[in-house]
């Protein structure tokens, strides 16, 4: 029985480590299966030894107004060149990357089944973001809903006002977390400290190897399946030899939810 357990465990953490660390997200423009694309475009270069975007998609994200999402990031004014660059670099994270099943929710919307929420973002990631779009300005907090589509792209609803980005967002933080309603969460941690996502790279792709703080958010539900499974197994035999077995694992999951999670 003990040998069955360990299997099943095993089982789990490989489903654990290969699907949810690696595979793409069920959207509009993502592969199927994340694999290599030699010739990813620009700044979405540094996923090309494992991507869920292709050639054509890492290209497009480049665009004003492309077929992507047929975005207007110019609704107030031209978007500066180092505030544009950042959300490129967006796009490419959240067209291109395999490792953000850990955020994978299901929606029910009519552009996508599925989106992130409250990915770690590291602190220089979103500090420099914040920093290089100061002096923009944008007429909506939450850019994922409320725009004005009647001419087929993203114009301020009536009523709005076009502001400095500063008097919408007045930290990384609220800009962060607000502007794409969630999909990220502010961090303080740094890129060095393996427990955040980074958008910006080079080389081999940080994110890959998460370390056991973005791990544990996976944790409770590999356990659960584990567990559910232990109980039918033993269901099946003497209830009497397993129920000291049963006992451990009950212990194990008391103590586990108070000292798990992304901190």
């Amino acid at each position: 029985m003990w040998g069955v357990l360990t299997l099943l465990l095993a089982l789990s953490s490989g489903v654990l480590s290969l699907d949810k660390l690696n595979m793409c997200m069920d959207g509009t423009h993502h592969k199927v299966e994340p694999g290599p694309e030699g010739d990813l475009y620009l700044q979405c270069t540094p996923w090309r030894d494992n991507a869920c975007c292709t050639a054509n998609t890492s290209s497009a994200a480049h665009n004003d107004n492309s077929y992507l999402y047929n975005f207007n990031w110019n609704h107030c004014g031209v978007m500066s060149s180092k505030c544009k660059e950042h959300f490129i670099q967006d796009t490419c994270f959240y067209e291109c990357s395999p490792h953000l099943g850990p955020w994978i929710q299901k929606v029910d919307q009519s552009w996508r089944r599925e989106r992130i929420l409250d990915v770690p973002l590291c602190k220089e990631d979103c500090h420099k973001w914040w920093e290089d779009c100061k002096n923009d300005y944008t007429c909506k907090t939450n850019w994922h809903v409320g725009w004005d589509w009647s001419s087929g792209t993203n114009k301020c609803p009536t009523g709005s006002m076009c502001r400095k980005w500063t008097d919408v967002y007045p930290t990384p933080k609220s800009m962060c977390e607000q502007i794409w309603s969630n999909s990220y969460i502010y961090t303080t941690h740094s890129k060095t400290s393996g427990r955040c996502m980074q958008l910006w790279f080079n080389g081999t792709n940080p994110n890959k190897k998460p370390r056991s703080s973005v791990l544990s958010r996976l944790l409770p539900s590999v356990c659960k399946t584990v567990y559910a499974t232990f109980l039918r197994v033993s269901a099946a035999l003497s209830r009497d030899h397993f129920s000291a077995l049963e006992e451990s694992w009950e212990g194990f999951f008391s103590s586990e939810k108070s000292g798990n999670g992304l901190s």
